[in-house]
């Protein structure tokens, strides 16, 4: 039984960003034969708090989505850095049990969980090697830990961010991306062309919104086709009310939850987004251009500047939409370092001999 060796993550499902990071981690880490456990931060919060907190954060995405620009700058003062930290807290007893046994490393790709691990570090509880992975090209006051060993950010501009947070050790590396997200090879666009029902001839622009399918979604299918450019191929997510609206409103090409992500996009010739999340990099990392348009507020609006500061990604205007879709040209990720393998670096010497044993 692998004990020392025990890799522990921490992630939440708010949207899709901060699991598909931790379960593509695991996956590498696995790789690397260490035993990993993945847990929701939101499930180690009392009673239904986590899935209540959740709900609301989704609710205002959909109702209010412009008062997320107003939270996540409060979130950035003390005042309010201090209630979360609170509430963060509140998942210490659960996350204790979490993490009892020892384990060998213990891994964040959620705020809310950085903020109560790093507690636990402060409080002289955590001997265990702790690392933070940034899962968003912008870095926000609350994703950085001071008590974490570890920062491991996307890009080298939020790696230089980390760092003015205050952030002790950052490394930047690869984003983490599953290898089925990858250029189509010669045949491979037109079978999945003919398996999502989209037609040969067509220049297709794939409009995402994450999991959730949120943002103005509707406008920017309507705005995407009004250009002649390119035929919206939209993925609603689980938001299966947008699919039965943009279907009512004759989009043609609406897809609720994909199964097959990589081969949609392998299917289309670019991609429209509005959040700059992993849905970007597995675009980006399947070789297809990538442009933002209407941004979501907060953080989509802050990724996006980010994204098109490092030149991986032009936010457009409506003006100058459908030269972009015409002309966009894909960029290439960063290559640098394995996450998984500076992750490994942090388990002691005697967890690697337990692992082998």
């Amino acid at each position: 039984m692998l004990v020392e060796g025990r890799v522990v993550i921490v992630s939440a499902r708010i949207g899709a960003g901060h699991d598909g990071a931790a379960t593509e981690l695991a996956r590498r880490l696995r790789a690397r034969g260490l035993a990993v456990g993945c847990h929701d931060f939101l499930d180690l919060l009392p009673g239904r708090l986590g899935q209540r907190l959740c709900d609301a954060y989704h609710r205002e995405l959909e109702i209010a989505p412009r008062t997320w620009d107003w939270l996540l700058a409060a979130l950035g003062t003390a005042p309010l850095a201090w209630v979360a930290d609170r509430i963060a807290a509140l998942a210490l007893p659960r996350l204790r049990v979490v993490l009892g046994g020892s384990p060998g490393l213990v891994v964040s790709t959620y705020p809310a969980a950085s903020q109560a691990i790093g507690g636990l570090r402060r409080r002289g509880e955590l001997a265990a090697p702790f690392a933070v992975y940034l899962t968003d090209p912008s870095v926000h006051r609350l994703t950085v830990n001071t008590y974490a060993d570890l920062h491991i950010a996307p890009n080298r501009h939020a790696a230089a961010a980390a760092r003015g947070r205050g952030a002790p050790r950052v490394e930047w590396a690869t984003p983490v991306v599953a290898p089925g997200f990858r250029p189509a090879v010669p045949g491979e666009r037109g079978r999945a062309r003919e398996r999502f029902g989209l037609a040969a001839g067509e220049r297709l622009a794939l409009v995402v919104s994450g999991s959730w399918g949120v943002g103005e979604v509707e406008g920017i299918t309507a705005d995407v086709a009004a250009t002649g450019a390119a035929h919206p191929v939209v993925v609603c997510g689980r938001n299966e009310a947008l699919r039965d609206r943009l279907r009512r409103a004759g989009v043609s090409r609406v897809f609720g939850w994909v199964d097959d992500m990589p081969s949609l996009m392998r299917a289309c010739d670019v991609v429209v987004q509005n959040a700059g999340g992993l849905t970007t990099l597995e675009a980006l990392a399947t070789g297809l251009p990538v442009l933002t348009y209407r941004s979501l507020p907060g953080h989509g609006r802050t990724n996006a500047r980010v994204l098109d500061e490092i030149g991986l990604v032009p936010t457009v205007s409506r003006d100058g939409l459908e030269h972009a879709l015409r002309t966009a040209s894909p960029a290439e990720l960063p290559v640098a370092e394995d996450p998984a393998a500076l992750l490994a670096t942090l388990v002691p010497p005697m967890a690697a001999e337990a692992r082998s044993a």
